[in-house]
């Protein structure tokens, strides 16, 4: 993988911010966070015309409507039509206080919403973060506000039986394979967000939610998480239903790695245990069959190849997806991530240009 080079990131933010936190399909709009990606991967040169190719893709962005206030927020949150007015919030907020100081106290706010647009919303804020701290300017500090915008305008919470201040005393290797799954005849058809949200009818997940001792420092906690939901994808990884799914349950796990260096270790430790419920619910919607590969062959192709085949893929999840798994193999190695890298390009169609 080349050195991060972030010398396209802000014009690349620049071209995006008109358009809206979701795509006309209703889908969350991956292009900040794909622009932040490719930078990271060290290939600044194919934002731009990434950026390009998806724009038709993006719809604008709506008008701010109703101003949010400092008292009443809670009642906007999960509230979709409302990310123009969060993205007004969220930037008065950025204009007042050192970013690192409205992060950590967002993230710590919103974490009981992990799973928020599929994990989407700390995911964009993961990227917005990390992108941040390269080096701080406007287009960046923007970014960071419709990232928090996106999340809150998304919430969605999730039932659970445990709490961060009550472990559970099991790893989560030992933990996800006693994640209940729900039984297939029961599972609704529909995206991942509305497959997350019938798990409030399947009361053994909230039971067994709260199994993992999370008391522990949060760095090597997140690298434990990470690299278990990547022998997660490689287990279950079958179709693009499950294989988008635990993307996510990656992405979303490697992001809360990228916010942990800006955030204090009370808002850290919040945001963990929500993140291992909202992989746990990835996994009981999606999951079957082995829960876990213990034994992973080791991948053959080096790391740049693996960079450059995600940018010659083209596809949003690949590109995403790629990165985070090779940035915690720079972290803490497993050849989970390799190995879940090179599978993602086999599984997802490819969006090459033209």
């Amino acid at each position: 993988m080349h050195a991060p080079l972030y010398t396209s990131l802000d014009d690349a933010l620049d071209e995006i911010a008109p358009y809206d936190m979701a795509l006309a399909n209703g889908n969350s709009n991956h292009a900040p966070m794909v622009a932040e990606a490719l930078c990271a991967l060290g290939r600044p040169d194919a934002v731009m015309p990434w950026v390009a190719r998806y724009r038709e893709r993006m719809q604008a962005r709506p008008a701010s409507r109703e101003k949010i206030g400092d008292e009443d927020w809670r009642c906007a949150l999960g509230r979709r039509e409302r990310f123009a007015d969060w993205a007004v919030f969220f930037a008065a907020e950025l204009a007042d206080a050192p970013w690192p100081t409205v992060l950590d106290r967002w993230v710590g706010r919103l974490a009981p919403g992990f799973c928020a647009a599929a994990t989407h919303g700390p995911i964009r804020v993961g990227h917005a973060a990390r992108g941040l701290a390269e080096r701080e300017t406007m287009s960046r500090r923007r970014e960071l506000a419709d990232a928090l915008a996106s999340w809150a305008a998304a919430w969605q919470t999730l039932p659970a039986g445990g709490a961060a201040d009550e472990p559970g005393a099991l790893r989560p290797r030992q933990a996800i394979p006693r994640v209940p799954v729900v039984p297939t005849a029961r599972r609704l058809p529909g995206n991942i967000v509305a497959a997350l949200a019938a798990l409030a009818d399947f009361p053994e997940f909230g039971r067994a939610v709260g199994m993992i001792d999370a008391s522990g420092p949060p760095a090597p906690l997140v690298a434990e998480l990470t690299d278990v939901f990547a022998r997660v994808y490689l287990a279950n990884a079958r179709d693009i239903p499950t294989t988008i799914a635990f993307i996510h349950a990656v992405t979303s796990h490697a992001a809360l790695g990228n916010l942990l260096p800006y955030v204090g270790e009370e808002t850290a430790r919040t945001a963990l245990w929500h993140a291992w419920q909202a992989g746990c619910g990835l996994y009981a919607c999606y999951g079957g069959g082995t829960a876990i590969v213990e034994t992973v062959e080791p991948c053959p192709k080096q790391v740049a190849e693996l960079a450059d085949q995600a940018v010659a893929h083209g596809d949003e999840h690949v590109i995403k997806f790629t990165e985070a798994c090779l940035s915690r193999d720079r972290i803490a190695a497993s050849p989970a991530y390799r190995a879940a890298a090179d599978h993602v390009a086999g599984m997802v169609r490819p969006r090459r240009p033209g």
